[in-house]
């Protein structure tokens, strides 16, 4: 493990930040690896149910460190950042981020395959690759076209702007733009919230919305299987019966 990545567990929610100030959180393989680990031990692990991810002294991440780039290439797919972005794309807990300062490459590309994002008024975002002679990573060239259209995605890429949070709520990338100093606490309250309803009825939710294949008929059979299932479980009969003593109260 690093110091640069702190790791706690509230109740039903597993919390990362990355923690090096000093350069803006930009990643490490060591912050990767260790990342990666969390969530796949979370994978593991019952009792968490969400996952939050945020930067801390104000800034979320300036991205991968160049440095270390540049004196120790990552290889082609076995990189720690690959495994990290593996353990991401392939995690089954809801996934929130609390965007604050930059998120720049990674910390933008990394927010496509979160599931609810609050961002400061502040925060600055950013997918530099080609101005770095690089490429999208992360999925991006598919998710960002699929989430923005192929025009905005273009624009994002190849002339690579920073854009604001309003920017980044209106593209469908941010859930919430709240006040300074807030991103955190409310994208808190949200993951405690999904945390405490019916894990079952979450986790296949989240399974189907991020099912992108198949037909409006093959989707209906498929939730139908789901929701029929889920009527029968121990889950939803809790449920149904409080909610029915309050009704009856």
């Amino acid at each position: 493990m690093t110091p640069d990545i702190q790791i706690t567990q509230t109740g039903n929610v597993l919390e990362i930040y990355l923690n090096r100030p000093q350069k803006k959180n930009a990643l490490t393989r060591a912050m990767y690896e260790a990342m990666a680990t969390a969530l796949r031990d979370a994978e593991n692990n019952p009792e968490i149910r969400v996952i939050l991810l945020a930067g801390t002294n104000g800034a979320f991440t300036a991205g991968n460190d160049l440095g270390e780039f540049l004196n120790s290439p990552p290889r082609e797919g076995d990189s720690s950042g690959m495994q990290f972005l593996r353990a991401l794309a392939q995690s089954t807990r809801v996934l929130v981020a609390a965007v604050d300062g930059v998120a720049i490459g990674i910390g933008t590309t990394l927010l496509l395959h979160c599931d609810l994002v609050v961002a400061g008024k502040g925060a600055r975002f950013q997918l530099p690759f080609v101005d770095l002679a690089l490429v999208p990573e992360a999925a991006s060239s598919l998710l960002l076209p699929r989430l923005v259209g192929y025009q905005r995605a273009a624009e994002l890429f190849l002339l690579a702007e920073v854009f604001n949070a309003e920017t980044a709520h209106q593209l469908g990338l941010v859930n919430r733009v709240v006040e300074e100093g807030q991103a955190l606490p409310v994208a808190q309250e949200l993951a405690h919230r999904v945390a405490s309803k019916p894990a079952a009825a979450v986790a296949l939710t989240r399974r189907l919305l991020r099912d992108p294949g198949g037909s409006v008929m093959d989707r209906i059979t498929a939730e139908g299987v789901h929701f029929a299932a889920q009527l029968q479980s121990d889950e939803a009969k809790e449920v149904f019966h409080r909610f029915l003593a309050r009704a009856k109260s």
